[in-house]
């Protein structure tokens, strides 16, 4: 080969190789040779287009329930204890019950979550439309923060969660014996309910709006808690106790419902 094609050659290798490297741009944060510290994660293009689409539907989760408690009654402590598949809240513990859709968002939410402070996770539940999750910590400022990290990544705040709809709602005065053996036998998590209580029934859309009401009910007079279904279409409470305390509770159960649509869009 003479001096002429030789130099044509290494023209068009040295073409070649542009075009290549043309074809695989690299993009994020250039790397020095001279730089110290953490190296940095460098994506291609193929890369940044997947993280885009998983940063998208991130964005479209929708936040129905955000529910912080400031401190876990003993009661409802030790029921959501009964229920959990995660680490168990102690009373006096901040709870976030945070309700997502789709059911499957709730991993990333979690993951998030998690990741923002020292929170626990006591209880995750993925459905179909809705997933659940229930984080704890003795500081509160850990549990909201983590509250703030998600809702932050989601583009949603806190006035965006859905509206709590009553659906039902009812006090029962001195309830008979065959009432109360059926009712015990159908919830073996809380307390049981004995005959000639009074009993206060709840039922919310969306399902996790029953847990502040329960425990602001329990916050406020001496009631024994019988069941606390916070997940699922609908949330139910079951309350019993003395009339007198029964109609307190109920009385605080629904103040609590007031202020969470007082501060939810309509």
């Amino acid at each position: 080969m003479d001096s002429q094609s030789a130099r044509s050659f290494l023209r068009d290798d040295r073409s070649d190789a542009r075009r290549k490297a043309a074809s695989l741009r690299i993009t994020g944060t250039d790397v020095s040779g001279e730089a110290s510290g953490a190296s940095c994660v460098i994506t291609t293009d193929s890369e940044g287009r997947r993280l885009a689409r998983q940063s998208s539907h991130v964005q479209s989760i929708e936040l129905r329930t955000y529910v912080f408690l400031d401190s876990l009654q003993p009661q409802l402590a030790s029921y959501m204890g009964t229920v959990s598949h995660g680490f168990l809240p102690i009373p006096g513990d901040a709870c976030l019950w945070l309700e997502v859709s789709p059911g499957m968002a709730v991993h990333r939410v979690t993951d998030i979550a998690l990741k923002a402070s020292t929170v626990r996770l006591g209880q995750m539940v993925v459905e179909r439309a809705f997933g659940s999750l229930a984080l704890y910590h003795r500081d509160q400022s850990n549990v909201l923060h983590s509250g703030d990290v998600v809702l932050e990544a989601i583009g949603s705040r806190v006035e965006l969660r859905s509206r709590c709809e009553v659906t039902w709602t009812e006090i029962i005065r001195a309830i008979t014996p065959d009432h109360a053996v059926l009712i015990n036998r159908q919830n073996r998590r809380g307390s049981m309910i004995q005959a000639g209580m009074s009993m206060f029934i709840l039922e919310t859309e969306p399902a996790g709006y029953v847990l502040i009401a329960a425990n602001e009910a329990e916050k406020s007079s001496n009631i024994t808690v019988v069941d606390v279904k916070a997940v699922g279409a609908f949330g139910r409470l079951t309350l019993a106790g003395k009339e007198g305390d029964v109609e307190e509770a109920a009385a605080a159960a629904m103040r609590a419902v007031a202020q969470i649509n007082a501060g939810s869009r309509s």
